[in-house]
């Protein structure tokens, strides 16, 4: 099996991309819905992050708190740092059981969403990775505009993750975001047409 990361920058157009790659038929896994599955209500890793951070960051119905949990860890390096160890591994697990599940039903291309892959150390878990570029200000107003988040806020999370040109750098293949969302869609077509050829090769 092939196994693409997509990544790139918070409010770069990761998910606008891989949503252009499912339009192709591609089979795209997101590492950020695999996250909300692995710390819904009741979890293992849902029971370890009421220990270790309080209820205050859960809400009334027992599930976390995503914006004040958001709001912490990208102002707290060590929250973050704990977060992450009771996150990552068991997003790392999941998607590596659902990759299996797609290789036992025949799928030879899968990629994968995978927005701190480089913060996280696991590009080496994949064969090519893919970045998806956009330019600081587009990703400000994107966060802004998405997320309700301040502009001092929205700074924070940029800064919290690897600067897009250290991802670009190394990346096999850059997705160019700064432009309208055609010229997004023909540089995916034509790069689908590419791991498509790769696979038939491999």
């Amino acid at each position: 099996m092939l196994k693409i990361a997509l990544t790139g920058g918070p409010g770069s157009g990761k998910s606008t991309v891989a949503r252009m790659f499912r339009e192709l038929g591609a089979e795209v896994i997101d590492a950020d819905e695999v996250a909300h599955a692995v710390v819904a209500r009741g979890t293992p890793a849902w029971k370890e992050l009421r220990r270790e951070f309080g209820p205050e960051y859960f809400q009334e119905d027992g599930s976390l708190h995503r914006p004040r949990m958001a709001e912490l860890v990208f102002r707290d390096a060590e929250a973050r740092r704990k977060l992450n160890a009771i996150v990552h591994p068991r997003v790392t697990r999941e998607i590596s059981r659902r990759l299996a599940d797609l290789a036992a039903r025949g799928v030879n291309l899968v990629l994968v969403e995978v927005p701190l892959l480089f913060e996280a150390g696991l590009e080496k878990n994949f064969d090519r990775v893919i970045v998806v570029d956009a330019d600081t200000e587009a990703q400000l107003a994107r966060l802004t505009a998405r997320d309700g988040r301040t502009a001092g806020e929205a700074r924070g999370i940029l800064a919290a993750q690897w600067p897009l040109k250290d991802k670009k750098a190394r990346a096999d293949f850059v997705v160019n975001n700064r432009g309208c969302l055609s010229d997004t869609r023909k540089q995916v077509k034509e790069l689908w047409h590419k791991l498509k050829m790769m696979q038939n090769t491999a």
